[in-house]
């Protein structure tokens, strides 16, 4: 520990923050200061529904895996927060990035609303989107994977 006191009261107003907004975690930067509070958050899982014959009902297994391999995929651009991912500017707009756009680092490939603060996410380096895994308007995770440039 650093000796850096920090107030509790303070600390307690953002668990109550977490707990009314249904956050996983909340993050708070003063200076040279730090605090991080989080919660465990048991997600239920996601059913998908896909037009297919009835024999496929469920998901391949290699598919699965697929998914689970994306945010360790070396050029996975993971968020940096919890938020709702937006692809355009402004709705109607055309989406910053789409697969096969080659983009330069630091280029907008999309954005994360987070406590109504829209937050810029950068492309870490030059390359093409292969493949885009979040959909507009949806909810993303801490460390979720978003799209993937090689």
């Amino acid at each position: 520990m650093t000796g850096i006191q920090f107030d509790p009261a303070a600390i307690r107003e953002l668990a109550k923050i977490l707990r009314e907004t249904d956050l996983s975690e909340i993050e708070l930067v003063e200076g040279d200061r730090r605090v991080r509070v989080g919660r465990s958050v048991t997600v239920a899982p996601t059913t998908v529904t896909v037009a297919a014959p009835a024999a496929a009902v469920a998901p391949a297994p290699a598919l699965v895996a697929e998914v689970a391999n994306d945010a360790s995929h070396p050029g996975a651009v993971t968020s940096p927060m919890v938020g709702i991912a937006y692809l355009a500017p402004e709705p109607g707009a055309p989406p910053f990035v789409t697969v096969g756009s080659r983009v330069v680092q630091g280029q907008t490939l999309l954005l994360i609303e987070a406590m109504k603060t829209f937050n810029q996410i950068r492309a870490p380096k030059a390359g093409t989107v292969s493949r885009i895994l979040v959909e507009g308007g949806t909810p993303v995770e801490y460390g979720e994977a978003l799209l993937i440039v090689e």
